[in-house]
């Protein structure tokens, strides 16, 4: 017979229903790959008005849990699910990774990995996708701002006062929602996502030392940096632009079962988010995780 505190410690370690379905869907991913894999889940798609749901400084703190005591050498498959978010905490994340797993690592895109999600999947060898998942233009965002949509703001009150000094007030009250100094750190921030993803992909999915590989490197920047492209930061860049612009993709649809695993575990993810106050997660295939909820 199990006693009081036995049932209570059995209580206790029992997982909720949505942690022991998506870990046992991540764990069947993992052991068909033989690969070390982490999930990146954001829920920006049904929680707009939730914090931490860019990519951020405190993400670390959740791919070091994620990687303690993780066998390196069998490399890293990262299942991204992301609006993006900082450059600068997206240099740190793929850096950190890098050095952890030698860059044997590929990027795994379910549906959505926009901005600087897109940047952290340009630092993979590789690049899963399906006919569904998408990436998006790198202009990074400042809490949910497009940066490119800053700068453009700047500027179209600097041509307007120019022709009309009598809307001085109307922008006075329209760029007060800024802070100080914000327009020189949205300019940086675009320099830097540009800079980042020609050093990332000129470094691993492509030698930058071979001239044929550093004329592929520069298309597939130009084709992903916002003003080159289009003015719209939500446009879906979907499996065959990323191939045609030169990026290595690996079509999830050539591997019926790896399709299966994969959308199997986006759709445990998705789930949980939608069902729990889950905002961001971060998690192994051994079921170490860190997860931030939405306050009730």
């Amino acid at each position: 017979m199990a006693g009081w505190n036995d049932i209570l410690y059995e209580i206790r370690d029992t997982p909720p229903q949505f942690d022991y379905v998506r870990r046992r869907y991540l764990k069947k991913l993992s052991q068909y790959t033989k690969r070390n894999t982490i999930c990146y889940y954001s829920s920006w798609l049904s929680k707009r008005s939730a914090n931490n749901l860019d990519i951020n400084d405190s993400d670390m703190t959740g791919f070091m849990n994620a990687i303690k005591d993780l066998d390196c050498s069998k490399g890293l498959d990262l299942i991204l699910h992301t609006p993006g978010g900082d450059p600068a905490a997206s240099e740190a994340i793929v850096n950190y990774l890098r050095t952890k797993f030698n860059k044997d690592i590929r990027a795994i895109v379910p549906q959505l990995a926009m901005s600087a999600g897109t940047m952290i999947a340009c630092a993979a060898k590789e690049i899963v996708m399906g006919k569904q998942s998408s990436l998006g233009p790198i202009d990074p965002q400042f809490n949910g701002i497009p940066a490119y949509n800053i700068k453009l703001e700047f500027e179209e009150a600097k041509e307007d006062l120019l022709r009309d000094p009598r809307n001085a007030q109307y922008w006075m009250i329209k760029l007060q929602q800024y802070p100080a100094a914000f327009m020189k750190t949205a300019l940086d921030a675009i320099a830097l996502s540009g800079q980042l993803i020609e050093e990332w992909l000129g470094s691993c999915m492509f030698d930058k030392s071979q001239e044929g590989d550093r004329k592929t490197i520069q298309k597939i920047v130009d084709s992903l940096n916002e003003h080159d492209n289009s003015k719209n930061h939500g446009r879906h860049l979907g499996i065959d632009f990323c191939t045609n612009i030169g990026l290595k993709i690996f079509p999830l649809e050539s591997d019926s079962e790896l399709q299966d695993l994969v959308l199997s575990v986006h759709h445990a993810y998705m789930i949980t988010m939608d069902s729990t106050a889950a905002v961001k997660i971060i998690e192994n295939q051994d079921g170490k995780l860190m997860v931030s909820n939405q306050p009730q």
